[in-house]
């Protein structure tokens, strides 16, 4: 059903791994829209009550694929990327489930938006997390302003955005970004464990919890992804955007102008 993706269910838990190992589970146009349709289809599942997210490979997600973005063979259309990222970021933190983030290796840039829609986080401890949109000349999207604010607060969020930096999880344990740390290889046995316990609690509580608090944020929710969509469109058009693709590909420090 799904290229990029997979999407399982046993019982009242489904799992759903990113699946492009080979390029660090990095999302293109394909995986967007598939994890868009994925959220989609689970909300009205009335079995499924866990859902657990994690990434094939050496790594959880390094975020948007740069190098596709550059690749004037396929580039990717700016407006369809955005209505994707959109409904992917809408759906997961509307989803009636708990969700798991199990993040292992790094969780860069929109991998990292998407660990932090989610309502636990498990992290192995050599693990890296970074929003650091910054450095191609973008702002963060898929409601990552937001899902920063609900952590950390605004003020720590611009910080945290205008810095860029690569987080190791100790440190971002520390910050109220991560919500357990486990040992490094342990990320998937930690998480199947949560969820053992999870099934043995009140979910259809918690559940009513997550719908109480989630509906009542869901204008900011939405009007944050609309200012995102049309930020990220606008930057995609600056120097200062086309220096951090090109810096990046050619590995080596960008020189922004403010342009």
């Amino acid at each position: 059903m799904f290229q990029t993706i997979i999407l399982t269910k046993n019982g009242r838990h489904a799992s759903l791994t990113l699946n492009r190992p080979e390029s660090m589970n990095a999302m293109d146009d394909i995986m967007m829209a598939e994890l868009a349709d994925a959220f989609e289809s689970l909300r009205d599942d009335q079995e499924v009550q866990l859902l657990t997210i994690r990434g094939a490979g050496r790594t959880f997600s390094a975020g948007g694929d740069i190098k596709k973005m550059a690749d004037p063979a396929s580039p990717m259309d700016m407006t369809d990327v955005m209505k994707s990222i959109t409904r992917l970021s809408r759906a997961l933190y509307l989803l009636p489930q708990i969700t798991i983030a199990a993040v292992h290796g790094s969780a860069a840039g929109l991998g990292f938006t998407l660990a932090l829609a989610c309502d636990i986080i498990i992290a192995e401890e050599d693990s890296k997390l970074a929003m650091n949109f910054i450095g191609i000349g973008l702002v963060p999207d898929g409601g990552g302003h937001f899902y920063l604010k609900e952590r950390i607060g605004a003020a720590n969020a611009k910080k945290m955005i205008w810095a860029g930096d690569v987080l190791d999880a100790k440190t971002a344990k520390a910050a109220g970004l991560v919500d357990e740390l486990v040992p490094s290889g342990q990320s998937g046995q930690a998480a199947t464990h949560l969820v053992s316990s999870l099934l043995k609690s009140p979910l259809s509580a918690m559940m009513a919890t997550k719908r109480i608090l989630h509906g009542s944020n869901e204008a900011e929710l939405a009007d944050i992804l609309d200012r995102e969509a049309a930020a990220q469109i606008a930057m995609r058009q600056t120097a200062d955007h086309t220096e951090g693709i090109r810096s990046f590909i050619e590995k080596r420090k960008p020189v922004f102008e403010g342009k």
